[in-house]
């Protein structure tokens, strides 16, 4: 599945427009000319005067209240030139501290990226908690989903596999486990942070996951997490051990792919989870030696099991409720291994 993202943007990451001074001040004044003509107007209209007497001669009181009004027009005006000024200030140093704190994260995830990308696992193990942390404290939308992305694609970087725990091979072994470790860090903060509720500090709710043909050889905890938007692609994934669940996960407007990924002696779970808007894909997915619960709540009509493929293991749909996904019951019709379904579903014949 090809990661389709989607374009964001803040105040922040556009550029600061401000009108010149010049214009800013006619704007103002022209605004406030209106509104006090407007009020004047409508005073004498509330207050039924329906003209107003001449007089011939201009007493003293009379040209006192005209120079008060003078010096209250001179003071307002003088005061419209400060609320402007005043607001141009503000305007320029959220400008300029939005872009030291860009700054400050781009030095930071520098620094992170180096880390990841040194020999030493301790070091790289450094850099993922830094990234998660800039990921959490990003000053926009985009600057978060970059550290994500980058997360994402040491995920999906080849690595040799478990050479044994032959005498003779144990430096490779080593390296292995310590990059093992690595993954399933990146793994479990991704899962973290999707459990945290959107709009809430540490959320990455909303934000693209691409983990297109990664391999998951441990255990992945995404129990409880809530895809509501965004786009999250396990596509051609491999999961060969470990857990993996999705137990009690809403997914709730996300576009979700399991396109093509082979679920292989690994234990999955999707109980108790409720699939409710959105789009999930288990399209050509295989199911192969493992144990699968889908003991699920479909709601929605955006869950898909078209051309997926049951050829062992232990697969069972018994607890789940609501229709049957589309393309399912003719999965389970041609299925080499006898799948558990829920009450009232019936496998189409061949």
């Amino acid at each position: 599945m090809t990661v389709n993202r989607r374009s964001r943007s803040s105040p922040g990451d556009r550029e600061l427009r401000l009108w010149k001074v010049g214009r800013a001040l006619t704007v103002t004044f022209a605004a406030a000319v209106l509104a006090a003509g407007g009020v004047f107007y409508g005073l004498v209209y509330l207050l039924g005067f329906q003209e107003i007497g001449n007089t011939r001669k201009l007493d003293a009181k009379t040209l006192f209240d005209l120079v008060k009004l003078s010096f209250g027009v001179v003071a307002g005006a003088g005061a419209l030139v400060a609320l402007v000024v005043a607001y141009r200030r503000q305007r320029v140093d959220e400008a300029g501290a939005h872009r030291e704190a860009t700054r400050l994260h781009t030095e930071r995830f520098t620094q992170a990226v180096e880390q990841l990308g040194s020999n030493s696992p301790a070091v790289q193990l450094g850099g993922v908690h830094a990234l998660a942390g800039l990921a959490d404290d990003a000053p926009n939308q985009a600057l978060r989903q970059t550290c994500i992305d980058v997360l994402c694609a040491y995920l999906q970087l080849p690595f040799t596999p478990d050479p044994g725990e032959d005498p003779a091979h144990q430096e490779a072994h080593h390296r292995y486990l310590a990059s093992r470790k690595v993954r399933h860090t990146i793994l479990r903060l991704i899962g973290d942070h999707y459990r945290r509720p959107q709009g809430t500090y540490g959320s990455w709710q909303g934000c693209d996951l691409d983990l297109t043909d990664v391999t998951v050889d441990g255990s992945m905890d995404f129990r409880g997490a809530t895809f509501s938007s965004g786009t999250v692609s396990f596509a051609g994934a491999r999961f060969s051990k470990g857990t993996m669940s999705f137990a009690g996960a809403q997914f709730s407007g996300a576009e979700v792919s399991f396109r093509d990924a082979r679920f292989s002696g690994s234990r999955v779970s999707f109980g108790s989870a409720r699939f409710t808007d959105g789009q999930v894909s288990f399209r050509g997915a295989t199911f192969f030696g493992g144990n699968v619960d889908f003991g699920a709540v479909f709601s929605g009509n955006g869950v898909s099991f078209r051309g997926s493929t049951f050829l062992g293991g232990q697969v069972s749909f018994a607890s789940a409720t609501g229709p049957a996904p589309p393309g399912l019951l003719d999965a389970v019709g041609t299925a080499s291994v006898t799948v558990a379904l829920s009450s009232g579903w019936m496998p189409e014949s061949e």
